[in-house]
């Protein structure tokens, strides 16, 4: 063998050891009703919880500020009001998932923007867009679900995957060149980007999805509601969604076939916090 070849061989091992290495399993949260119970690599290099967590907390303040300068934080009283009632219905049932989640420092706004969008940053920090809420003409249990989702991310520390995904993503990169000896630049991203990282990223959505509905029943909220949010969501959208191959989240068809079958399972949930 060539000592080129053998050089290549040696630091594309070292690479892909250092993908290996770089990771530990762990279980962010208890599977539920609706089984999500996948254990989760996590990058040791990545930024810990607790560092992420004050991350948020600092680029919550900032969008809050940036709002509150444009007159775009909480203008509607009894939006905001609504928006706050629904989450504070949701936030004691995080604990069937995680013990420490109800004692997060939970945050919840609305902030004026035409994006149909809402998120929950780590910790807890909430926000709802206008445009969800006009757009959609959304019932309180499509923004339940809305919610859940959101929340569910945050439970499962999907931001920290990510953080380790993209780290192993870089070194596998690195890793073909080295091999190949050719400079992969956009298109090896691109690639890597297609098999790697964003399968798992429709599997982290999946995932809030199914966690997203078991809170809503838990909180009393209809969880056949999420399957009408993303029928108006697709109505929105116009089918101008990219193929599911190459798309951070499931198809809208995907989507709407996997919440008709968790909201039939968490239904007992639901008919039980109404008293049925």
């Amino acid at each position: 063998m060539e000592p080129t070849v053998k050089r290549r061989l040696a630091w594309a091992a070292f690479a892909t050891a250092l993908v290996i290495t770089g990771c530990q399993t762990v279980q962010t949260t208890r599977g539920g009703v609706v089984g999500v119970d996948r254990k989760q690599q996590m990058s040791v290099l990545a930024p810990s919880p607790q560092q992420i967590d004050q991350a948020a907390r600092q680029q919550y303040q900032q969008v809050l500020g940036q709002a509150q300068q444009k007159g775009a934080l909480n203008v509607d009283a009894k939006q905001t009001e609504r928006v706050r009632g629904i989450a504070q219905r949701l936030i004691p049932h995080t604990v069937v998932f995680r013990d420490d989640a109800p004692r997060w420092n939970w945050e919840v706004n609305v902030l004026v923007s035409e994006q149909v969008n809402a998120w929950c940053m780590p910790g807890g920090k909430i926000a709802v867009y206008t445009g969800l809420i006009d757009k959609l003409k959304i019932t309180d249990a499509e923004l339940a679900a809305v919610m859940g989702h959101e929340i569910a991310h945050a439970l499962r520390e999907h931001a920290r995957e990510r953080m380790g995904r993209q780290q192993a993503t870089a070194l596998g990169t690195a890793a073909l060149e080295i091999f190949t000896g050719v400079r992969l630049g956009q298109v090896g991203d691109a690639l890597t980007q297609a098999v790697f990282v964003l399968p798992n990223s429709r599997e982290n959505e999946q995932e809030a999805d199914r966690i997203g509905v078991e809170l809503a029943a838990r909180a009393g909220y209809d969880p056949r509601a999420a399957i009408t949010l993303w029928e108006k969501m697709t109505k929105t959208s116009g089918g101008n969604a990219p193929p599911q191959w190459l798309s951070t989240h499931p198809s809208h068809a995907t989507r709407i076939r996997d919440l008709q079958d968790y909201a039939q399972r968490v239904l007992p949930l639901y008919e039980q916090a109404r008293g049925g």
